[in-house]
């Protein structure tokens, strides 16, 4: 599997419980939401381009850094750090393969300062009453593939994205209960100490 295109829509709102009707968000409440994040873990569902489905835990520590660890009998480990992303795949014997963040959307939402309503950023926003979805890309990389973020209100979460990469490959995050605040180690998020594991 291709773990490349998990960074890079179409929402799976079926698969998650979503609270009641809420009230069409903002961008800046978005912008907001998303910029009051400093760390955060959650249990994660993956549905991969090719169909395939995998679980894990996700680390983030705002800004820049991010972590999917995957569950049995995946072994794989996703690391953002430094503008770095790093993808090891323990039947690869070359090493992780690592890019800059910036070639992917999901950067979008761990820049140190998300502001949705700039100009080029929002191509799209819809709402059902219960869920605000919107479209982001970069306005400077339009070509780098878009992110689709599905959120709730009262009180505002995040609850799912959907990258798609610059080939149309698209890939679904979902998560569970995101929880904020607590310690997350800087050393979850070093990609030179995970690559001499794989030594």
């Amino acid at each position: 599997m291709n773990r490349r295109t998990f960074l890079m829509g179409t929402a799976v709102a079926g698969l998650v419980g979503f609270p009641a009707a809420a009230q069409e968000l903002s961008l800046g409440d978005m912008s907001r939401y998303l910029n009051d994040i400093q760390t955060a873990t959650a249990e994660f569902t993956q549905i991969n381009a090719d169909g395939t489905i995998s679980t894990g835990q996700l680390y983030i520590k705002r800004p820049g850094r991010i972590r999917f660890e995957y569950n049995p009998p995946e072994q794989s480990l996703v690391l953002a750090n430094g503008g770095q992303v790093a993808i090891f795949d323990p039947r690869s014997n070359n090493g992780p393969e690592r890019f800059p963040l910036s070639q992917t959307p999901l950067s979008i939402i761990l820049a140190r300062n998300v502001d949705l309503a700039r100009s080029g950023m929002v191509s799209g926003r819809t709402s059902d009453g219960t869920t605000t979805t919107i479209r982001a890309q970069d306005p400077d990389r339009p070509d780098m593939g878009n992110i689709q973020l599905v959120f709730t209100g009262n009180p505002v979460e995040l609850r799912q994205w959907v990258v798609t990469d610059n080939a149309g490959q698209q890939t679904t995050i979902i998560l569970g209960d995101l929880t904020q605040g607590g310690r997350v180690p800087n050393s979850q998020f070093n990609i030179l100490a995970e690559m001499r594991k794989y030594e």
